[in-house]
């Protein structure tokens, strides 16, 4: 008998993202991860600038677009007034390493008691994809029309091993929703990422490479493919630092 999926109560509105993006799929893996710990009634977003934005129309939950790229500054101010609430940050690349390498930088390095998601697309999907921290080397953009010239621009950012290694953080992990073995995964990585803020453990982020075809100019599987065969292997996926011991 086939098991029917219940679509998470929090979700009540199509949200408007590209054909064949994947920021659909990664929300969905939050509020599932979210109701199943029986959280889904008590989550503040604070929402990136970019494709992240659309997650607020979509939701029934507490949410606060923030400036561009302080969504991690903004997430530390929740969690320290609202201590008993789950605080996640849902952003784009360009938001949270680009713009706000400051703010996402600083959240990870003080250990603060939240959840970071970042969804990883190499450039900035919604403003016209201009290119990134994250964007390939020689990858062409809006603002590489030549390809990334990484001896000019420094090469691609790999955050969540960044702040795994200097950083006394509690999870760190990257994902991918590129076909349905790397989804159940990434879903099993945000999950540990919320249980490690319940758990008062710190700071617990989840990177996620997602598609986006209209600016990488590729058909949908096409751009599913792309991440599979060339992504991953700068970006490999698995957690890179698990969750510890409970804090007191």
């Amino acid at each position: 008998m086939a098991i029917e999926r219940k679509v998470p109560e929090i979700i009540d509105n199509p949200m408007n993202f590209c054909p064949g993006c994947g920021h659909g799929i990664i929300i969905r893996l939050i509020c599932e991860c979210l109701e199943e710990l029986g959280q889904d009634k008590n989550i503040i977003f604070p929402i990136g600038v970019g494709c992240s934005s659309n997650l607020g129309g979509g939701l029934v939950t507490d949410r606060l677009h923030c400036p561009h790229g302080r969504a991690g500054a903004v997430a530390t101010g929740m969690k320290r007034v609202n201590p008993d609430n789950i605080i996640i940050t849902y952003q784009g690349d360009g938001d949270a390493y680009s713009i706000g390498i400051a703010e996402s930088i600083n959240a990870a390095y003080r250990n603060e008691n939240i959840t970071v998601i970042t969804v990883n697309n190499t450039n900035f999907g919604m403003t016209g994809g201009q290119m990134s921290l994250t964007t390939m080397e020689g990858q062409k953009t809006s603002t590489s029309k030549n390809g990334r010239d990484c001896d000019i621009t420094g090469y691609p950012l790999r955050f969540p091993e960044l702040v795994a290694s200097q950083f006394n953080i509690a999870y760190s992990a990257r994902g991918a929703v590129s076909n349905p073995s790397n989804i159940n995964k990434t879903k099993g990585f945000i999950k540990n990422a919320i249980e490690a803020q319940i758990n008062k453990e710190g700071y617990s982020m989840v990177e996620v490479l997602s598609p986006c075809p209209i600016n990488w100019g590729l058909d949908p599987i096409k751009a599913m493919e792309r991440i599979d065969n060339e992504l991953i292997a700068y970006y490999p996926l698995g957690e890179f630092k698990k969750r510890g011991v409970t804090k007191s």
